[in-house]
Formats: C-alpha cells, sequence, structure tokens
C-alpha cells in the first residue's frame, strides 16, 4: 500500500509540474496526440449545435478521460467565444481501461472525439460565421512516460436561418461512440469499505465485462475489483473504497461500459438505499460461455462419483463400509437402505447448495465448502468425528449412523439415511475433477438449474452404494455378518480417529493456540461423559442421563468458546511466494512475467496432495526462479471476500485453484484440479 501511495503521488507530482513549468517545451515539442477542432452542424440564432475536439494518439501513446483514473490528468480547456455564446459540459466517448504498475487509469489509445454543446448568441446574423478559439492541455503518455501538451485550435461556426444536417459525416460515428443517458436515476450509499450502487437497468440488458467509470475524485478504488448483480430490473453494483484519503459525495456521476465494443450508459445517482443480494455476474475472466445444462448436470453426476475416492472422503469410509457389509442379508431392506443412504445425500447436497445460494444472494461472499470456514462449525465436527471414533472403539454403545443397534428395517433405514447426511457434509468440502465446472456454474444460473446440480452431485455420491443396494450380483460378494465385523469395526476407528486429529489441527489452524485449547477442553469434558454412558451401559443401566450430560457439555462448549484469533500469515512455502489480492494479481501481469495463482485452504486434503506431489518441490521452485515466475498464494481457510470474488471470476465454486497467465496480455489459463509431478516446471519452460 505504501509503495502505491508513494507511486501515485510521485507520477501526480511530476505531471503537474510539467504542465505547470513547461509550456514552452510543450510548445516546441512535436505532439504524440494530434488535435482539431471541428464545427458542427450550422444553428440557428439562439439555437445549439456541438463541436468537436478530435484526439489522434501516435501509436503506442493514449489520452484521458474526464477522470484519468490513479494517474493522468483530463483536458483542461479554455475557451475565447463571441459575446453571447456559450460552450457546454464535455461529452466524452466510453475509454478504456489501462492498468500499468497496478495502477488503473481511464484512457483512449485510438482517435477519439470530444464532444462540446454550443449556444449561438440570439443576436448572431444568419449566414455569418462565428470565431471559437480554444487553448487546449493534455497529457499524452505511453506506458512508461507521459508528456503534457497543448494546442491553439480554432474553428468557424456557421450560422443559419434554419438548422442545417451535419456537414462532416464523423460527427455520426463520435455521436455513436458517447455513452447513451440513462433516464432515471440510480441510488448509491457508502461504507468505509465500499460504494454501492443501483442503476436502473433492464434486466434483459446484455453485459459483457461490465465496467463502471466513477466520474467523482477519490471516491472509490479505481484498480480494485467490481463487482455486478442483477435485482429484477436493477444492475447492484459494488465498488471497492479508495483507502488513501477518501472523500464524501453528494451524487455520483458515471459511465457504465456495457461490453468490449464500447457500448456504454452515461448515469447519475443520489444517496439512498441500495436493495441486497441479486444474483451475480461474472466478470471478463469467467469462461466465455456455461456448457449446456445437461453437459453440467452429467459434470456434477461425475464430480459426485469421483468424490468416493477422493482423500477428502475417506475418513467417512468406515461407516459406508459397516453398512454395505450388513446390507447384504435381505434384498428388499438392502434396496430401502441404498434409498435411504441416497435420500440423505442428496438432501444434504441439496440443503448446503440452498444455504449458498441464499448467503450469495443477500450479498455475503462465499463459496462451495462454506461451512468450513466457520470455526465452530469445524469444532462441532471434531466433537462429532471424535464421538464416533470412541464409539467404534466400543468406549460406549450408540446407534451410531450405518450400524444401527437396532434390528428391525426401520433402524437400518434410519442409519443408512443419517450416514447419507454426513457423508455429504463431509464429502463436500472438496472439489475434483469434473465436480468444480458443476459447482462453478451453480453460482451463476439461476435457482432451479442450479440446484438440480446439487442434487445430480449428491447423485454421483450415493452411486455406488445404489449399486450394491440394487445389484445383487454385488451383494453377493460381500461377506457374511460375523465376529469379523466387531474387528472390523475396531480397525474402522484408525480413520475416524485420524479425521479427529485433522479436524483438531485446523481447530488450531482456524481459531487460533487459545481457541483450539478451550475446544480440547470441552471434548475431553464430552469423552468422560461418553465414558460415564459407557460404564452405565456395561452395568446394565440406562445411559440416557450420561448421554444428555455429553450433548449439553458439547452445546454448552461451542457456545462459551472464546472468539478465535484473527487470521495468521500464510506458512511458509519452498517458493516465493507473494498474498494474493486483486492489486496484487494486477501489478503481477503488469510486470510481464508468468503468474501463477494457487489458492488453497488448510480443511481441503485435495490441495495438501496437490502441494506435496506437485508445488513444493525443489524442480518446480528451481523452474520457477529460471522463469521470473510470479507465485500469488491465496489461503481460504477462513473467509476471504477478495479470494472469492475471484474464484466467481473464474467459475469455480471453491479450492483448490490453480491459474497460470503466461505474461504480457495472455489470458487466464486454468490448471488440473490434479496436479501431476512435473506440470508446473513445464508450464513455466515452454
Amino acid at each position: 500500500m505504501e509503495k502505491r501511495r508513494y507511486r501515485l503521488f510521485m507520477a501526480l507530482m511530476c505531471q503537474l509540474l510539467a504542465l505547470v513549468l513547461s509550456p514552452a517545451l510543450a510548445e516546441a515539442a512535436p505532439a504524440h496526440i494530434a488535435a482539431e477542432l471541428v464545427a458542427g452542424p450550422a444553428a440557428t440564432p439562439g439555437g445549439e449545435t456541438t463541436i468537436a475536439i478530435h484526439m489522434t494518439p501516435e501509436k503506442g501513446w493514449h489520452g484521458y478521460w474526464s477522470n484519468p483514473g490513479d494517474a493522468g490528468l483530463g483536458m483542461q480547456l479554455d475557451w475565447t467565444l463571441p459575446d453571447g455564446a456559450k460552450a457546454g459540459t464535455p461529452r466524452y466517448p466510453v475509454p478504456q481501461t489501462l492498468v500499468v504498475s497496478g495502477l488503473m487509469n481511464h484512457v483512449y489509445e485510438s482517435d477519439y472525439a470530444v464532444l462540446v454543446p454550443f449556444t449561438v448568441p440570439a443576436g448572431a446574423a444568419p449566414g455569418s460565421r462565428l470565431p471559437v478559439h480554444l487553448r487546449a492541455q493534455w497529457l499524452a503518455c505511453t506506458e512508461q512516460i507521459c508528456v503534457p501538451e497543448q494546442a491553439d485550435l480554432a474553428v468557424e461556426v456557421p450560422v443559419a436561418a434554419a438548422t442545417a444536417p451535419d456537414r462532416d459525416p464523423r460527427f455520426a460515428e463520435w455521436q455513436r461512440r458517447l455513452p447513451a443517458p440513462l433516464d432515471a436515476t440510480g441510488m448509491f450509499s457508502l461504507d468505509d469499505r465500499t460504494v454501492r450502487l443501483a442503476i436502473p437497468l433492464p434486466a434483459s440488458t446484455a453485459l459483457d465485462a461490465p465496467h463502471v467509470f466513477v466520474g467523482e475524485d477519490k471516491l472509490i478504488d479505481y484498480a480494485g475489483a467490481q463487482q455486478f448483480a442483477w435485482k429484477g430490473d436493477m444492475l447492484i453494483v459494488t465498488l471497492p473504497r479508495v483507502k488513501l484519503d477518501p472523500r464524501g459525495s453528494d451524487s455520483l456521476t458515471g459511465v457504465l461500459r456495457l461490453n468490449g465494443a464500447g457500448d456504454g450508459i452515461a448515469f447519475s445517482a443520489r444517496p439512498g438505499t441500495v436493495p441486497t443480494g441479486g444474483t451475480p455476474i461474472a466478470d471478463d475472466t469467467a469462461a466465455a460461455a456455461l456448457p449446456s445444462l445437461p453437459l453440467l448436470l452429467l459434470a456434477a453426476l461425475a464430480g459426485g462419483l469421483l468424490l468416493n475416492i477422493m482423500p477428502c472422503v475417506f475418513p467417512i469410509l468406515s461407516l459406508k463400509a459397516l453398512s454395505l457389509a450388513r446390507a447384504g442379508e435381505s434384498e428388499s431392506h438392502a434396496r430401502i437402505e441404498g434409498l435411504a443412504y441416497a435420500a440423505g445425500v442428496i438432501l444434504a447436497c441439496l440443503g448446503l447448495g440452498g444455504v449458498l445460494l441464499a448467503l450469495r444472494a443477500g450479498g455475503e461472499q462465499v463459496g462451495w465448502a462454506f461451512q468450513l470456514q466457520e470455526p465452530l462449525v469445524v469444532v462441532g465436527l471434531l466433537f462429532l468425528a471424535t464421538a464416533i471414533t470412541a464409539n467404534l472403539l466400543g468406549l460406549f454403545e450408540f446407534a451410531v449412523p450405518g450400524f444401527a443397534s437396532g434390528n428391525s428395517p426401520s433402524s437400518f433405514t434410519r442409519g443408512a439415511f443419517a450416514t447419507g447426511l454426513l457423508a455429504a457434509f463431509v464429502a463436500t468440502p472438496c472439489t475434483g475433477p469434473f465436480m468444480a465446472s458443476a459447482m462453478g456454474a451453480a453460482l451463476l444460473l439461476p435457482v432451479l438449474p442450479a440446484m438440480s446440480l446439487f442434487a445430480a452431485l449428491g447423485l454421483g455420491i450415493a452411486l455406488p452404494f445404489l449399486a450394491v443396494a440394487f445389484v445383487p450380483a454385488i451383494r453377493r460378494r460381500l461377506p457374511k455378518p460375523g465376529r469379523w465385523m466387531v474387528t472390523f469395526r475396531r480397525w474402522m476407528a484408525i480413520p475416524m480417529g485420524l479425521t479427529a486429529l485433522a479436524l483438531g489441527w485446523l481447530t488450531w489452524k482456524v481459531g487460533g493456540f487459545g481457541f483450539a485449547l478451550a475446544a480440547l477442553a470441552g471434548l475431553l469434558l464430552v469423552l468422560a461423559a461418553l465414558f460415564a454412558a459407557g460404564q452405565a451401559q456395561r452395568r446394565g443401566k440406562s445411559a440416557r442421563t450420561a448421554a444428555l450430560a455429553a450433548g449439553a457439555i458439547a452445546v454448552l462448549a461451542l457456545i462459551l468458546l472464546p472468539t478465535p484469533a484473527p487470521s495468521a500469515a500464510s506458512a511458509d512455502s519452498l517458493l516465493a511466494t507473494r498474498p494474493f489480492s486483486e492489486k496484487a494479481l494486477a501489478e503481477a501481469r503488469a510486470s510481464g512475467k508468468p503468474v501463477f495463482v494457487w489458492l488453497t485452504a488448510d480443511w481441503c486434503l485435495t490441495c495438501k496432495v496437490n502441494e506435496q506431489v506437485a508445488i513444493e518441490r525443489e524442480d518446480t521452485r528451481a523452474a520457477f526462479e529460471k522463469a521470473g515466475v510470479i507465485v500469488l498464494r491465496g489461503d481460504w481457510t477462513r473467509r476471504d471476500p477478495e479470494i472469492t470474488r475471484y474464484l466467481t471470476a473464474q467459475g469455480a465454486a471453491g479450492v483448490p485453484l490453480y491459474v497460470w497467465y503466461a505474461g504480457g496480455p495472455a489470458k487466464a489459463e486454468q490448471l488440473p484440479q490434479v496436479l501431476t509431478p512435473e506440470l508446473l516446471a513445464e508450464k513455466a519452460g515452454l
């Protein structure tokens, strides 16, 4: 931030001094932007016409919009007009964005015309020509240098008895490039972090890489990411506030660029209430077009199926195995149990998906696996995994999901349903092949298609269990129930115990040492109550009181836990990493060097496997150093709005996400979510 402030201050000071102290130099030097004053059609006395200031930059040079952005200066106009004549407010065409060293500029890199309304004096004689003189000053820049320039321009405006058509055919094109004025006033609100803007616009308006250019200075961070969402016939725009000397405003004017062709609208807004939520719009870094819904449904189904072999799902395979082993007794019971398990999985996926869409519609920056970004949820899972581990070890007996203690069909069904709920809840934090595109699309689609993708994901997770339940040949291969199941149950405590240890480590990572210590104390009290329940069971007495005490202790522990510590700095890496941010990415890309964006989370086992297999390697480090690759690492363990915005922009629902920028103007290339050992070194060597 300090470096950016210094660059901004020095750029502005140098340009101001150049304009004030060097007019003679500007006149002597050849102009890099040629200026021409062009009169519009003849106007009647007292009527209005248009004067165009036509600017033609040399190749590689650019001029500036009225608000130039982080650096640069807008055009300064000094008119000399006949008595009674008046020059109005200049109207600029829709500008382009140009990021140089992390600074956002609003520029024109090809010829453009600033149109100025001109009012003819009421006493002007028809047939006369009015002399108009203009001293114009502007800044001509490349990406390396800026030169102040000026010109004395003159033109004669014809006066006619009746309004005449345009004599110069260029005026039609210049008029077309102007942003169309919006006939309705928008609303805006300010806080310490954002400017939120509501622009009344039909929802049918096509938007492709939209961008808002704000006319007022010191209001927004020009280089910051802009978020767009539709809420009915209202476009909701969220703009980051400028951090250096922010100012307030009683009004807001600007231009909304609609697409890359330069179409736009000019709007104004007044302070007021801006609606929350809406359907987010992906920006230009997202995939050019979403696949068709049938293909997305197949991808979600395949992604859910593959989750059964992903590392993040392995801790609950013990529960599945116990349930599957017992399911071969009755064909009808096996099918009912398979359907119950599938219902649990699909319901959990629909529930998580519905909550995710509701939070995003409410303006929250969340993504897939958002539940594990909350420390209390992690502690709750820690308590659950530890209790299941203790149960599998025989510390106490309980109707564990997937291994119901009763022998009735209803107990088997309830157990399978509960197993499905837990399986989906633990499995869904990770994303794998096929799943990433489907879940990313779900965040951009309307509600019904999005929910169908979540349901397809759940069906994919449940498919192996359904296959066993409905295919007798598979069930016949399962071992017959017997004493081996007791031993198997004890062995299955190992992966569940490792899961509990991992959740304990994650509790420390997301909440800090004090938070983890308090959670451990609560966990010990819960285990003590469960041990008391087991003792009562072994003596043939009721364990209800001890079991209720264990549940009450767990709830109280979650309520009384201290506030989690703020997120810690990123972990050490073999690579020379920088923290990910939107500004850091803009600066890295502006350097022209290759950029590797690496988004991870401590609770994502796929991420950790990739880091050990492909990222944290000596050959990767050597290849990156040789190629000068800039590595931006983003930690999504705790909620981070900037990372969530970038994930959405890339069409991804969660981590891991790996994006490669080859340098220069190259577009983003998403790498596979399962990295091979040589992939990154090969990318750096291209």
